[in-house]
């Protein structure tokens, strides 16, 4: 036997959605009830983007399997409007300022650290290896790359639409509400660490 319910993703989640599927209720068919996160994740949207879901209008959490009939609202997180009387997704909002990066996006964290942020960065940084990290050391994970968000253990991160660095840059800042952060040119782009005042003396033989 087969079930319908259908899906309707509000604001940037379209972002991740065709044309024809944007701001409209997609129809969505299983034989075998899945999880809500599972059919979110299955019509293109990570789950570390979504903050809350509504199933017939009462809030969900990700293990929620879908029934027939269901009509399911999925919001990002919400910039104005308090919704903390309502389940979350997380037991902490996404606006941490610790950062694991992919290997496309050096430049960006050069960028993010040079604003004051904790960003670990490698070359050749293996996906499970930045999976481990945002999990251990609670960073949001920053990619390019779909396919690194989908991990289940993973519960923030974000998806750069931009390919311009600068453009990219900002899209961080506004999007995780981060300019009341800034602390610029405390840490070294390089290595990460925090800068600290040394006396002159102590490295006049290094200048």
């Amino acid at each position: 036997m087969s079930y319908k319910t259908c899906f309707r993703f509000y604001e940037e989640l379209n972002d991740f959605l065709t044309g024809s599927l944007r701001k409209k209720y997609i129809p969505f068919g299983f034989e075998v009830s899945p999880s809500v996160k599972d059919a979110i994740e299955s019509l293109g949207v990570p789950h570390t983007e979504v903050d809350l879901i509504l199933a017939n209008g009462n809030s969900v959490d990700f293990f929620y399997r879908l029934k027939d009939g269901d009509r399911i609202s999925v919001y990002p997180e919400f910039e104005t409007l308090d919704i903390t009387p309502l389940i979350k997704l997380r037991l902490k909002p996404l606006r941490i300022t610790r950062f694991v990066l992919d290997v496309h996006l050096g430049k960006l964290a050069r960028n993010l650290r040079m604003l004051g942020f904790d960003c670990l960065y490698q070359n050749d940084i293996e996906d499970s290896q930045i999976v481990d990290l945002a999990t251990n050391e609670k960073r949001v994970v920053l990619t390019r790359d779909l396919g690194i968000l989908k991990h289940k253990i993973i519960t923030r991160g974000y998806f750069l639409r931009s390919q311009d660095l600068w453009e990219q840059t900002k899209e961080v800042i506004d999007r995780l509400h981060l300019s009341n952060q800034l602390k610029p040119f405390t840490r070294c782009i390089d290595c990460n660490g925090q800068l600290k005042p040394v006396n002159k003396s102590l490295i006049v033989d290094q200048l």
